[in-house]
């Protein structure tokens, strides 16, 4: 993690009520910038989790600005769970903030598992977002198929024992989306890559190396 970046605490205006944020930002002019979404709040899920946390520090190494925030009902933002519907909502609202703070600049939208569902489903359908990353996509459960549609470029990372996502689901998912979207199995990685979050940073961070080595 950048040792120079600035660190700002505050909330966002959710639609049901304020979002508690912070955002990093890097010294100097990034080439994109990137929201980070968490798990699912009602199992505990918030912005400080440490996969969001580590794909986080990854992004900032590489001189990305990183936005995290709680939604809804999580941490201390407002409102109560809405089962992706609300939560679509604040991250819209955290992607205008991002684009209002870095005008001009392509934006990222990352999440880990249910942040991964609804991130990317936001993230597919707007054109200020040029990249997505899913981690840990729960594709055991959760519904998907809007990424059919969806030809930006994609990053997933995944664990081999991924207890919310069989792994040759996701390889199935894969292999029917448009676009370019390439696949990052951790060996023995369970759902929250306990002991394997290095392997996931290295993945994000091999990923975007070619954007932020042509910035």
């Amino acid at each position: 993690m950048s040792a120079t970046h600035e660190s700002r605490n505050f909330f966002l205006p959710g639609n049901a009520g304020p979002l508690e944020a912070v955002l990093w930002t890097p010294p100097g002019d990034p080439p994109i910038a990137a929201l980070v979404c968490h798990p699912h709040p009602l199992f505990g899920g918030t912005m400080h989790n440490k996969v969001v946390f580590n794909a986080a520090k990854a992004l900032d190494a590489l001189g990305i600005p990183v936005l995290r925030f709680n939604f809804r009902g999580a941490g201390q933002s407002g409102g109560t769970h809405d089962k992706g519907a609300g939560e679509s909502d604040d991250v819209r609202v955290a992607l205008d903030h991002l684009s209002a703070e870095f005008p001009g600049k392509p934006l990222l939208a990352a999440g880990f598992s249910f942040g991964c569902w609804v991130g990317l489903r936001v993230g597919c359908e707007d054109g200020r977002v040029e990249k997505l990353i899913g981690i840990g996509a729960p594709v055991n459960g959760s519904d998907f198929s809007y990424l059919r549609q969806c030809r930006k470029p994609k990053l997933f990372v995944h664990g081999s024992n991924d207890e919310f996502g069989d792994v040759d689901k996701v390889r199935q998912m894969l292999s029917s989306l448009p676009g370019a979207n390439q696949l990052v199995v951790v060996n023995a990685a369970d759902h929250f890559f306990a002991g394997k979050v290095e392997q996931l940073a290295k993945a994000i961070t091999v990923w975007l190396q070619p954007v932020t080595r042509n910035s």
